[in-house]
C-alpha cells in the first residue's frame, strides 16, 4: 500500500518539510525526518510511532550516512527522498563573497547531492525509489535582480535532477524537481533568508527587492504549503510522476513567460545561430 512507504525528508523543523511531514504521518506514511536540531525538529512535529528525528548536518557525509543507516535499521528500506533543506540568499552577485556564495552552495546543492549518494545503494538494491529534489521558480527562470547566486543553486539542482532520472530509470527510481512559487512559510525570514554582508548602495534594483521581499511579500505569499505538500505525496503514488512539478499559478506563470522568451529568442536568431557546421565539401 502506498502509505506504508518509507520517507526520508531534509529540512523539516519548518517550512514546506514540516507540513510535509505532519501530513505523512497523519496520513499513516512513515517518516525519518532531518534537522540540524534534534529539539527543534521533535518540537515542531511531536511525538509519533512513525516518526523518526534525526540530528543531521548535511554537509558532512559522514552524518548523512548514518542517518540513512538510521532509517533503514529502523524502518527496513527508505521510499521517498524529499531533499528540502536550503536557505534563501538576496544579493547581488558584485556584493556577495566567495565564501558567502560557497555556503550557499553547501546547502542548497551539496547537502543533497550528499543525500542522494548515501541513498541510492539502498534504492538500488530495492529496484525502487522517489527523490524529489525541492528546487524553485527560481531554478528555472533567473529573471529576480539580487537572486543571481540562490537562482544558481536552485539551477543546479534542476539540473542533476534530470541526470539523475536519466541514470537511475533502469533501475526503477523516478526523480522529480519541484520548483514552487511563493509559498506563506518562514523561507523570507531572517532564519532562512541570507542578505550581503558588504552592501553596495549602488544596486537599487537589488535594494527594492530586498525590501519588497522582508516588508512586503513576506506573510503575504499566496501559496498553502499544505496544498503543495498534497500535490507532493499524489505525484509519489503515479506511475509516471513529472519530471518537473511546478507548484502555484505564479510558478506557471513565470515558467510559461521563460519559455515564451526562449523560444522568441530562437526564432530570431536562428538563421545565423543555425548555420555554424562546416560546410560540406563536394567530391
Amino acid at each position: 500500500m502506498n502509505n506504508q512507504k518509507v520517507w526520508f525528508v531534509t529540512g523539516a523543523s519548518k517550512g514546506l518539510g514540516l507540513t510535509l511531514a505532519k501530513k505523512l504521518l497523519g496520513s499513516g506514511y512513515q517518516v525519518a525526518a532531518t534537522s540540524r536540531n534534534l529539539g527543534d525538529l521533535a518540537n515542531a512535529v511531536g511525538e509519533h510511532e512513525n516518526f523518526l528525528p534525526l540530528a543531521v548536518d548535511l554537509i558532512n557525509e559522514s552524518s548523512v550516512e548514518a542517518a540513512i543507516s538510521q532509517t533503514i535499521t529502523k524502518f527496513g528500506r527508505v521510499d521517498v527522498v524529499v531533499n528540502n533543506a536550503g536557505y534563501g540568499m538576496l544579493g547581488a552577485l558584485e556584493e556577495l563573497s566567495d565564501k558567502e556564495s560557497r555556503e550557499n552552495f553547501d546547502i542548497n546543492v551539496f547537502g543533497s547531492l550528499n543525500v542522494i549518494r548515501k541513498v541510492l545503494p539502498q534504492m538500488r538494491k530495492q529496484q525502487s525509489g522517489h527523490i524529489f529534489n525541492i528546487s524553485s521558480i527560481g531554478g528555472f527562470s533567473g529573471n529576480f535582480p539580487g537572486f543571481g547566486i540562490y537562482c544558481a543553486t536552485k539551477f543546479a539542482v534542476a539540473g542533476f535532477t534530470e541526470s539523475l532520472a536519466a541514470e537511475v530509470k533502469s533501475h526503477g527510481i523516478k526523480a522529480t524537481v519541484v520548483e514552487p512559487g511563493y509559498f506563506r512559510t518562514a523561507f523570507l525570514n531572517a532564519g532562512s533568508l541570507a542578505v550581503p554582508a558588504s552592501p553596495i548602495d549602488a544596486y537599487k534594483e537589488v535594494r527594492d527587492s530586498q525590501a519588497m521581499h522582508q516588508n512586503d511579500i513576506n506573510n503575504q505569499q499566496p501559496g498553502d504549503p499544505a496544498k503543495a505538500a498534497e500535490v507532493m505525496i499524489e505525484a509519489s503514488k503515479s506511475e509516471t510522476p513529472p519530471l518537473h512539478l511546478f507548484l502555484g499559478p505564479d510558478a506557471y506563470q513565470v515558467a510559461e513567460a521563460k519559455i515564451a522568451d526562449v523560444q522568441r529568442d530562437m526564432a530570431n536568431w536562428k538563421f545565423l545561430a543555425t548555420a555554424t557546421n562546416f560546410e560540406e565539401v563536394n567530391a
